[in-house]
């Protein structure tokens, strides 16, 4: 009976310490598959910044494998575009996944540089997949024909447009640029503008909305924190607070000495000429 009685008891403790076993097996299991889930969702680094393009186009290409989709423009080439869990999917205004990009989709994108590669920031399935919008510097503009051709600021793709006599041509930024009237002739080699265009279902669509934004040779004044800063180089980029945009600026650290004893974070004043290509400081100073 003793002996029964002790069986008991031992078999006992080992069931208690078997569930104490698996209960601790459990737990490790769960805080360990909430630790791989929480780094999971840490793997990707933060969201590119800088400044974004929209592209608005066919997407020809989807490859889940390299998170990179082909994009076809309007009057661009095709361009190749990544994507990952970052990314914002919409359709109709609605969010939803990335499941749902199909090739033969109509969709607006709005990109970033990643490096020296396009970035998809979001990717809106288009209802009326013939409209779009793009920012960047003249390459040519034929004022016979009004053919406008334009690159992005850092990017190689390009694209062209139809600017017809309808189109609404205005001027935005700095106030000395925005007291005159825009015209077809401020359309010259290097302006950088934004256009907002629209296919008719021929080969290169037409600009219903075209905005000046720099004009070579025109100044312009930024004032914000300097978010970069390479004096190797002579390159600074500075967010305005007025429109909440970086921009760019190349600086001569020789004519610049005080540049040595600046840092990310301080808030600068900064008088540029826009040259056709880049900004460039003519004062410097900190606030």
């Amino acid at each position: 009976m003793e002996r029964f009685v002790t069986a008991v008891i031992l078999g006992s403790l080992t069931l208690a310490q078997g569930a104490t076993a698996q209960s601790k097996l459990t737990s490790e299991a769960t805080t360990h598959a909430s630790t791989t889930t929480a780094a999971n969702a840490t793997d990707f680094p933060p969201t590119p910044g800088g400044k974004s393009t929209v592209f608005g186009g066919e997407i020809r290409e989807l490859d889940p494998v390299r998170d990179q989709l082909t994009l076809k423009a309007f009057g661009a080439h095709p361009m190749k575009i990544l994507f990952d869990e970052r990314t914002q999917v919409y359709r109709d205004g609605q969010k939803v996944s990335l499941r749902e990009l199909k090739p033969e989709e109509h969709a607006s994108v709005q990109t970033t540089l990643d490096g020296s590669k396009l970035f998809a920031l979001s990717i809106h399935m288009l209802s009326n997949p013939n409209q779009g919008e793009y920012e960047g510097r003249v390459l040519s503009f034929n004022a016979a024909t009004g053919e406008l051709s334009i690159a992005s600021g850092r990017s190689r793709e390009s694209i062209k447009v139809l600017v017809q006599g309808n189109a609404s041509l205005v001027r935005m930024g700095q106030a000395a640029s925005v007291a005159e009237r825009a015209n077809s002739s401020d359309l010259t080699v290097g302006t950088l503008v934004a256009v907002k265009f629209s296919s008719t279902g021929k080969d290169i669509p037409v600009a219903n909305h075209v905005a000046i934004l720099a004009v070579p040779g025109s100044q312009f004044v930024f004032s914000g924190n300097l978010t970069s800063l390479d004096v190797h180089t002579g390159m600074l980029v500075v967010v305005d607070p007025r429109d909440e945009k970086s921009y760019q600026v190349s600086f001569n650290a020789a004519s610049f000495p005080a540049a040595q004893n600046l840092h990310v974070g301080d808030n600068v004043r900064v008088v540029t000429q826009y040259n056709g290509l880049q900004y460039v400081a003519t004062e410097l100073t900190k606030n």
